[in-house]
């Protein structure tokens, strides 16, 4: 029986918790592929899942984002064929050389596109793509608040934003992710270590505040974040790099001006196949163009997972990291 090595993780903890193990693949089952995993992305999610800040079944196998090349596909499978380049950004299972996966969590990878790119952005890029065109459709003149702005899903939003024309705020540690954000389309970027990011968007916006933020740090941001929007503004919390905020007042919401709140996953956005593979086509086509643009960060063999997780948890690093397979 065929074998892949696999980055198990039997218990929660620190990024050394992996372990490699040689594990058997099951028979293909109807409307899956088997497919052969050339790059592996490498996100925040995982980190939480480790850490134990998410739930999770142990033993499993962490990752949800790959790219590869199908070897064998099962009965009923009509829409992909063996050699085929494919990609998922939400299908957990990825840390490992060769999985089966269904066919309703993948989609083609246009020939243009590096293997290296898409394992790095796709479920950042599909990310973006819900939070600015499905979740709220964002609309040219209005302004935005994006934390974490020179990070993997920040410089694509960014990017984005500046495309559709929105005004962006975005927040950064230190002065040179300022220019990181800043060459990626962040019209004000604010080093949050440096300056109250409140007091910025006050001064920014001469008190009007924005439409939108959009937080993927949590804790450390959560509250202030509600005071920088403008009356019926909309607060997107999607991640927790600092932690999980701290429970909220629902009344804080009207008295601060009726805000909207919303913790949204990617994973509810794609869980129907038309609009996952409607999401790709949306972000592979402007890569394509050149709208844009994403810089793969340090790749790392499958082995040394460990240290690919603590590349991601540096806040000082820079680039989202990959793992690519032996």
């Amino acid at each position: 029986m065929q074998s892949s090595l696999c980055a198990v993780l039997n218990q929660t903890g620190a990024a050394d918790v992996f372990s490699l193990e040689e594990t058997a693949i099951k028979p293909l089952n109807a409307n899956e592929v088997l497919l052969k995993h050339t790059a592996i992305g490498v996100n925040f999610i995982d980190t939480y899942y480790r850490a134990g800040l998410y739930d999770i079944d142990l033993p499993c196998v962490l990752g949800d984002e790959a790219i590869g090349i199908i070897l064998q596909v099962g009965v009923g499978v009509s829409e992909f064929s063996v050699g085929q380049r494919v990609a998922y950004p939400t299908s957990k299972g990825a840390y490992c050389s060769i999985r089966t996966i269904s066919c309703n969590d993948i989609v083609c990878v246009p020939d243009s596109l590096d293997d290296l790119t898409v394992a790095a952005s796709l479920m950042r890029g599909m990310t973006v793509e819900y939070l600015f065109c499905r979740l709220y459709q964002l609309k040219a003149g209005e302004t935005i608040l994006i934390h974490a702005a020179a990070g993997g899903v920040g410089v694509i939003a960014c990017q984005w934003a500046k495309a559709i024309g929105a005004t962006v705020i975005g927040t950064v540690s230190s002065k040179l992710k300022a220019d990181i954000a800043r060459k990626n389309g962040c019209d004000y970027p604010i080093v949050y270590t440096e300056q109250d990011f409140y007091q910025e968007v006050l001064r920014i916006t001469n008190g009007a505040k924005v439409d939108v933020v959009y937080d993927s740090v949590g804790k450390d941001t959560f509250e202030k974040s509600l005071d920088c929007l403008r009356p019926r503004g909309l607060m997107v919390s999607y991640g927790n790099a600092s932690g999980k905020p701290e429970p909220l007042d629902v009344l804080s919401l009207s008295s601060r001006g009726s805000l909207f709140l919303t913790r949204p996953s990617l994973f509810h956005y794609t869980q129907d196949k038309d609009e996952l593979r409607a999401g790709a086509k949306h972000y592979f086509s402007l890569l394509e163009k050149g709208v844009i643009k994403v810089d793969a960060g340090k790749a790392f063999p499958l082995t040394q997972v460990a240290d690919a997780h603590r590349y991601l948890e540096d806040r000082n690093s820079l680039g989202t990291p990959v793992l690519i397979p032996s």
